[in-house]
């Protein structure tokens, strides 16, 4: 099928494709945060092209230019992961991928792709959806990332353009909206408040961590309340 046929008649596709778009293009600010950091250019192209989930990467970027050690920004973006094996146990079931094919979706299951897809009816533009939305946004992301990361490595000093605390900004950016809701809300000020007081207490990346496991007891506790789970757990 051509794509300008698939494009008028698949909606996953079209999906999936502006979706690529709008996501890749956030990709220059990661490479521009990576270096800023403190990370090599190639260091920051590889965490785009090994780790792949945008969430997880501002935190480790964010941990690391804060001066934290490296297993405690890969505990922090480790933690913020967890939900993409969730997202893969459900396209798992979905999709049925086999093979190479079923390795290939491991990695190309996020937020994005997996939305695309279950925002489908049929089964086939299911399939549509999540391998637009995945490989797309896969190739963007890379490729503007390591335009992010020569234009970032071009630029020198980053406290010079304030990119030192582009990180931590960018971050919030990804949290806000999702806080909808009185419980999310309180549960994001509670875990900025343990992590503050944490600060002077503890190594740098460290405090993220435990604001991380004070969402995790506080999902728990909702669950075994008998609550239903709310978008708590994403805003943890």
């Amino acid at each position: 099928m051509q794509l300008s046929t698939l494009w008028r008649q698949s909606s996953a596709f079209r999906m999936g494709v502006s979706i690529s778009v709008a996501t890749g293009l956030y990709g220059i600010s990661f490479g521009a945060l990576g270096v800023a950091a403190g990370l090599s250019v190639w260091q920051t192209c590889a965490l785009s092209l090994l780790m792949f989930t945008g969430g997880s990467q501002f935190a480790f970027v964010g941990v690391v230019a804060g001066g934290g050690a490296g297993v405690a920004a890969l505990g922090a973006a480790s933690l913020l992961g967890v939900r993409n094996a969730v997202y893969g146990m459900q396209m798992a079931a979905l999709l049925g991928p086999k093979g190479f094919a079923r390795l290939l979706s491991a990695q190309l299951t996020i937020d994005e792709s997996a939305a695309t897809a279950l925002g489908q009816a049929d089964k086939t533009e299911q399939q549509r959806g999540f391998w637009t939305a995945g490989v797309g946004v896969y190739v963007l992301w890379n490729l503007f990332t390591a335009a992010g990361a020569l234009l970032g490595n071009a630029l020198g000093d980053p406290s010079r353009w304030g990119l030192d605390g582009a990180a931590v900004a960018a971050f919030l950016g990804l949290l806000w909206p999702r806080l909808q809701g009185r419980e999310p809300i309180a549960l994001a000020v509670a875990a900025a408040a343990v992590a503050m007081l944490a600060v002077p207490m503890v190594p740098p990346g460290i405090p993220i961590l435990i604001a991380a496991v004070l969402g995790g007891v506080w999902g728990y506790c909702t669950r075994s309340s008998g609550r239903a789970p709310s978008a708590a757990g994403g805003a943890a």
